[in-house]
């Protein structure tokens, strides 16, 4: 069994897995020590390594998630924005996470990437409530 990657009572992983785990059908489970949410296949991922200087350095405090290509390359360009290790050539990124985080820019990241890889019910299932409840609900 791998070490954990996180720290279990980290407020950020918190305020990430109650937006993730709102989501319609979302679980979540652990991937190579690292919380991992998903539906039908990992929408996003808390606390991903990135390569600095040639070497790799643990990001404990990053939230990973999937987007459309065009807006994955203007993400790019933000530099709180990484592409992280492992997971990073099959399209995803990383967001460094700290107590000035907007969090409902987060919610929004984490939603379209659930968009990405949920399918069509669940997608269509977070319309109708997007429909009924305008906006991403937020954790304290």
């Amino acid at each position: 069994m791998s070490e954990l990657a996180f720290e279990p009572d980290d407020p950020l992983l918190a305020r990430v897995r109650a937006l993730a785990i709102d989501l319609p059908g979302a679980q979540e489970k652990l991937v190579v020590g690292h919380p991992a949410f998903y539906t039908r296949k990992v929408f996003c991922y808390y606390g991903m390594s990135h390569k600095v200087d040639g070497h790799w350095e643990r990001r404990p405090r990053t939230v990973s998630f999937l987007l459309p290509e065009d807006e994955r390359r203007a993400m790019l360009e933000d530099p709180r924005v990484h592409v992280p290790g492992y997971i990073g050539p099959y399209g995803w990124l990383s967001m460094f996470l700290n107590d000035e985080t907007d969090w409902a820019e987060v919610a929004e990241l984490i939603q379209l990437s659930y968009r990405e890889t949920a399918g069509k019910r669940l997608a269509a299932q977070l319309d109708r409530r997007e429909e009924d409840h305008p906006g991403p609900s937020l954790p304290a």
